[in-house]
């Protein structure tokens, strides 16, 4: 295999007609990593993925790959390989012609392509298979076979549109540790589009979260959990309560937010002047359903659902204007003392883990 490369994205924009799709984004994804891009539909993350492949034109900007610019080269020079959502194999061709097909189009001899794409199917584990057709196929053995065709050409970069999303969720789940495995032992940069939140966790080194073309906070998945940039992360991601407010105060490098209902919070002053608009987060787990103790922060709701999830049990509460206000406890914690849809409930939670959000995006 060929070493992986890094890709430097530098003030990229994609724009069709009067629609601006990516606005002049810059990233450096590093070489050997696997990188998920995520947002939701229309947020640019395929635009930006198919820039990078070569399979769209770039409005400005510039794209390298290593050390050479890239922005102009055909989707063949770049070092880049594309597996497509559709998988797009050959259904008249066996799986060996199918994983040989651009070794042919390069004009490699038929005995020396049908021995790499031998050893391909068998790095995929569907040497078996090599005479089936497309058709013989499982979801996920065409999707081996989509792999093995892209990686055949050694490249530096493996781009993936969706991967999983046409398979059921045990098989996704079985798929992803197989991806993450194949990128570690290729050790090439992997580049994967999802909208799947848990996807990107578990996937990737480096989180690329997209919303109207903008990148939004592009970290590990780690940071990007505890914390999150923006409002906007934070609900996508959907492990913290946002609540918006104006501030009203600020002593001793605490800012208090008022929210429309009348209800007040503390948060830790990151430079707000009063007056301004604020967004808050509260990490859903480290929520209390109980009243207040000494120097922690609440509100009272209405519980208005109650899931239980086995190991633990979502409650969303109605209040302080949010009517998604979610609390995740833990199955003990709660069944010690149950609450109903209906109840009225207290809520609390330490000043330590109230995040203050940056304005990225509306």
């Amino acid at each position: 295999m060929s070493k992986a490369a890094e890709i430097d994205i530098a003030s990229v924009s994609k724009i069709y007609g009067t629609t601006t799709a990516v606005h002049s984004i810059s990233l450096k994804i590093p070489a050997g990593s696997y990188c998920c891009f995520l947002g939701p539909s229309g947020c640019g993350k395929t635009s930006t993925l198919r820039m990078i492949a070569g399979h769209e034109s770039i409005s400005s900007g510039d794209i390298r790959l290593g050390n050479t610019v890239v922005t102009d080269f055909p989707p063949a020079k770049r070092g880049t390989a594309m597996m497509f959502q559709s998988y797009a194999l050959f259904p008249h061709l066996d799986l060996v012609d199918n994983v040989a097909f651009s070794l042919k189009m390069k004009g490699v001899d038929k005995d020396e392509r049908r021995a790499k794409a031998l050893e391909m199917l068998k790095l995929m584990q569907m040497e078996a298979y090599a005479t089936r057709r497309p058709a013989q196929l499982s979801g996920g053995q065409q999707q081996r076979v989509a792999l093995a065709r892209a990686l055949i050409t050694d490249p530096e970069a493996l781009l993936l549109d969706e991967p999983l999303s046409a398979l059921d969720p045990f098989l996704k789940i079985r798929m992803r540790a197989e991806l993450k495995k194949l990128q570690k032992t290729l050790g090439i940069t992997f580049v994967h589009v999802t909208h799947s939140q848990e996807e990107a966790m578990a996937l990737a080194d480096l989180i690329v979260i997209m919303n109207n073309g903008r990148i939004e906070q592009a970290a590990k998945p780690r940071t990007v959990f505890e914390r999150p940039a923006t409002a906007f992360v934070a609900r996508f991601m959907g492990d913290h309560n946002v609540l918006s407010g104006r501030v009203t105060k600020i002593e001793d490098g605490i800012v208090t937010l008022g929210v429309p209902e009348g209800q007040s919070f503390t948060v830790r002053d990151i430079g707000q002047e009063v007056g301004k608009p604020i967004d808050i987060g509260i990490r859903t787990d480290r929520v209390r359903l109980e009243p207040a103790p000494e120097k922690s922060l609440g509100l009272q709701g209405i519980v208005s659902n109650v899931e239980y999830r086995g190991a633990s049990v979502k409650i969303t509460v109605i209040g302080a204007g949010s009517d998604d206000f979610t609390v995740i406890l833990s199955d003990a914690d709660y069944f010690r003392k149950p609450v109903s849809v209906g109840d009225a409930v207290s809520l609390s939670w330490a000043l330590e883990d109230v995040i203050p959000f940056g304005r990225l995006s509306a």
